[in-house]
């Protein structure tokens, strides 16, 4: 692993600390690298909609997780601008979910990812785009 890498793990990891959302879904980080994440999580009961599956926002959030710490793991403080995400496939408890950030533009100001999440059967149930913006502040202000 790159120093690079340790460090965007060292934030990632101060991140989920303070996460009290992400620790509520119960988000494992699977690999962290500079400008990428890969986490998971499993579906619970509370969890559910009004149809028995997942509800659109537990999927959103597992993307929205893994968008944040993929645009802010170099330690500039970057905020959410403009997201969207398909929905492919119902998820249901017990499904473990991943989810998958990939950098595809890292701009002065801006930066977009797009974010894949997949259950345990390796099949797509919904892919996210998220567009940040760069703050001027830090992640964390302390030096490792």
């Amino acid at each position: 692993m790159s120093t690079k890498d340790e460090f965007a793990n060292h934030i990632v990891e101060q991140m989920l600390h303070n996460d009290k959302f992400s620790q509520w879904l119960g988000i494992s980080i699977i690999k962290i690298a500079e400008g990428y994440s890969k986490i998971s999580m499993m579906v619970r009961n509370e969890m559910l909609n009004g149809h028995g599956i997942a509800h659109g926002g537990i999927a959103f959030s597992l993307a929205d997780s893994a968008f944040a710490f993929a645009c802010n793991n170099r330690n500039v403080l970057s905020v959410s601008l403009d997201t969207s995400i398909n929905f492919i496939k119902p998820t249901h408890t017990g499904d473990i979910l991943f989810a998958e950030a990939k950098e595809i533009h890292n701009g002065k100001n801006t930066g977009l990812y797009h974010i894949t999440i997949t259950n345990q059967y390796n099949h797509v149930v919904a892919l996210f785009k998220g567009t940040c913006y760069k703050t001027d502040r830090k992640v964390v202000n302390e030096s490792v």
